[in-house]
């Protein structure tokens, strides 16, 4: 039985493939998209594997493996923006974009094998449905920090003030009760993501 590791670089040459081709056919024009526009393909991507793993019947003949390329070769095309930033032309040839495709696709498989170090391979019995659901629950959690403007309130709120929010949903709650509590918590992130859209930090703020 091949290893994890075996089995991800066999998958990666396929998406590798792939990219190669689409690379020669059409170029580098997806160097001029946003992150929001491959957030917003990589999610359609995915909704079409939910779809695909829900409808009993099919009109297309398409199946989930060319869909879950799709999903990773968006992915590596956004780590590339990341890194090198958006373009207004298509300005890498077939050589250049295949170096930064394995560039991105090395740090990935590290990271992979780093977690599967410190956490084990559990992972590995999951169903496709549920990692289907979990790249979606990622995609929505990327769509929100884009909307935004890529601030988190977890990233700009130290863990001595998220202690506070409990400590004071804690003490409010009287008589006090879990539900009570997390009821209160709640409203206190409500006030802070309110408060954090009107900070100077925040280019949106009126």
């Amino acid at each position: 039985m091949t290893s994890t590791p075996e089995q991800y670089q066999s998958v990666m040459k396929n998406c590798n493939s792939l990219f190669a081709m689409k690379m020669t056919d059409y170029g580098s024009a997806w160097r001029i998209l946003r992150l929001p526009s491959l957030t917003d393909q990589i999610f359609i991507k995915a909704q079409r594997i939910r779809g695909l793993q829900t409808n009993a019947t099919q009109k297309v003949d398409e199946g989930e493996v060319s869909e879950f390329i799709g999903v990773i070769n968006y992915s590596l095309m956004a780590l590339i923006q990341i890194e090198l930033g958006v373009s207004d032309t298509p300005d890498l040839n077939t050589e250049e974009a295949l170096l930064q495709y394995e560039k991105q696709a090395a740090v990935v498989f590290e990271l992979m094998k780093a977690k599967n170090h410190d956490y084990g391979e559990a992972w590995r019995d999951m169903r496709i449905s549920s990692l289907t659901d979990l790249i979606l629950q990622k995609l929505m959690r990327v769509k929100q920090i884009e909307g935004n403007d890529g601030k988190e309130a977890v990233a700009m709120v130290s863990l001595d003030a998220w202690e506070k929010i409990k400590q004071d949903a804690k003490a409010q709650s009287n008589p006090p009760s879990p539900q009570k509590t997390y009821g209160i918590f709640l409203q206190n992130i409500v006030h802070l993501q309110r408060a954090l859209r009107k900070s100077p930090l925040n280019p949106r703020a009126p």
